[in-house]
């Protein structure tokens, strides 16, 4: 086992942040310019994300116990103010709580609900107190759905790991009674796992756990409408491996990998995370647009849809400017809002890796969906349910092989693929490739593929890809598409 956590555990590159990216302020303080490029966008996906994410619990969840926060913070648990662990970093309460960082969003997310931007969107909505309201308290408090906690922790610790009454007295008993503490240490978490503790480490399992919160589900308090985000919220968004990364309060070495795969060298695969990711929330979009979710009276949902395929300036002009672009995916009548697509772009790039079979299937049936939206409601729910089996059959595929750094260079290409990089027409998708090179570019890192030092010299790219995302009412398709390419180029250099 390793000796000591804060000396040989052996952090994750992370090319985009530095040693590790949930530490924003570190990357600012270094990084200036990159940070003025970043800060708003990431920044804002990570309180749209974290502080205004819908409620923090797992879908089909039962009535086990809570603890809350405190019964994690002792100083011999994960209460302590340096990350000095023999086993874990044991400062995880603190990096939880960091004031300013998107790491700490999660212990802000009910305090938001006092603030003024808040306070404007409650009256809006006619709600009254934004800190008391059931619609508001779902998505801000692990305490949201009548749990014996308190709503003033936020989101706490049970809400990505689980309930902690059934698992709490084993998880804090440690390990070192028998000859081989790591095959002790392996078989207390499998029992852990067993008394409801949530395995994380599996993309499947948090990406289920994670997309309730980031995307939405059917569940009263768990969905932010069209109607929400017109009385102020920010727009949801969700990228798995990304987000993690945010919010990781660890760091993964031999403990890590013995606890949580049964052997020292065992690491998180990050490329196989964003594809499971991707998967998982298209998924999730279309078997809510199948339900009451996809209409609100007689309107459709706009919430599915792409913002700003209609939010845009209009007006009257001697010579009229077209200011959309042709979309290679999408066959619908000029006119007719889109079906928000940035994540099924993404699973389109990532799916013949997968299964070239189903790769075929998903293009069919993407276009059959996109061409039912333009026909009717019946029709779009029946492509939509087709279109879902596929995704989840991918998602499937994805989880069930590893990703080598090879793969990574394999799916940077894909996404910059010709047949891909034509359907970068609105600021959604684009954002979603941009999240997803930069993710892939850290995984190769990760794998030993590139070094840290190759990958910094290349941030310039990623940062003026990043730029071109940075302000939706200020995007532009054919800008963003030259400095996607150029961050592109750059990454195949490297192979």
């Amino acid at each position: 086992m390793t000796a000591h956590a804060g000396k040989e555990r052996g952090d994750r590159p992370r090319a985009a942040f530095a040693a590790r990216r949930p530490t924003r302020a570190a990357f600012a303080a270094r990084r200036p310019t990159a940070f003025g490029v970043l800060a708003a966008m990431l920044l804002a996906l990570a309180i749209a994300a974290f502080a205004f994410a819908p409620p923090a619990r797992s879908q089909g969840e039962s009535g086990a116990r809570y603890t809350g926060v405190a019964s994690c913070a002792g100083s011999t648990c994960h209460g302590r103010m340096e990350g000095d662990g023999t086993i874990v970093r044991q400062d995880e309460l603190m990096k939880w709580q960091e004031p300013s960082t998107p790491g700490g969003a999660h212990s802000r997310a009910w305090a938001v609900l006092n603030n003024n931007r808040s306070q404007f969107i409650a009256r809006n909505l006619g709600i009254g107190d934004p800190s008391k309201a059931q619609m508001c308290l779902g998505c801000h408090s692990t305490a949201g759905t009548a749990r014996a906690v308190p709503a003033e922790d936020g989101v706490g610790c049970e809400s990505c790991h689980g309930p902690a009454g059934g698992w709490l007295a084993s998880h804090y008993a440690g390990v070192g009674t028998n000859a081989d503490p790591d095959r002790e240490m392996r078989e207390k978490h499998l029992a852990n796992l067993s008394a409801g503790l949530k395995k994380l480490e599996d993309p499947m399992v948090r990406a289920g756990v994670c997309v309730d919160c980031h995307f939405g589900s059917a569940a009263d308090g768990q969905f932010v409408t069209h109607r929400i985000m017109a009385a102020g919220h920010p727009r949801i968004s969700f990228e798995l491996d990304l987000f993690s990364s945010l919010q990781a309060h660890h760091q993964e070495d031999a403990d890590y990998g013995w606890r949580k795969f049964g052997a020292p060298n065992r690491r998180t695969d990050h490329v196989q995370m964003w594809a499971v990711g991707q998967a998982t929330a298209i998924e999730r979009s279309l078997a809510l647009f199948q339900t009451r979710r996809g209409t609100e009276g007689i309107f459709p949902e706009f919430y599915f849809l792409d913002c700003h395929s209609c939010h845009r300036r209009i007006f009257d002009q001697a010579k009229p400017v077209r200011t959309g672009l042709d979309n290679v995916g999408r066959n619908l009548p000029e006119g007719m809002p889109p079906y928000n697509d940035e994540n099924l772009i993404m699973l389109a790039a990532a799916a013949r890796m997968a299964s070239p079979a189903l790769a075929d299937q998903l293009a069919a049936r993407t276009a059959a969906f996109h061409k039912a939206m333009a026909a009717d409601r019946q029709s779009a729910v029946q492509a939509a349910a087709q279109l879902s089996q596929t995704v989840a059959a991918l998602k499937r595929a994805f989880a069930s092989r590893s990703f080598s750094g090879a793969d990574a260079f394999a799916m940077v290409d894909a996404i910059s693929a010709k047949a891909i990089s034509d359907r970068y027409t609105d600021y959604s998708g684009s954002q979603q490739a941009v999240m997803g090179v930069d993710t892939l570019l850290n995984a190769m890192v990760s794998s030993g593929r590139v070094t840290v030092g190759a990958a910094a010299g290349i941030r310039s790219d990623i940062d003026r890809a990043y730029a071109a995302v940075k302000d939706p009412n200020a995007y532009k398709p054919s800008e963003f598409q030259a400095s996607f390419g150029s961050a592109v180029r750059a990454i195949g250099a490297l192979r």
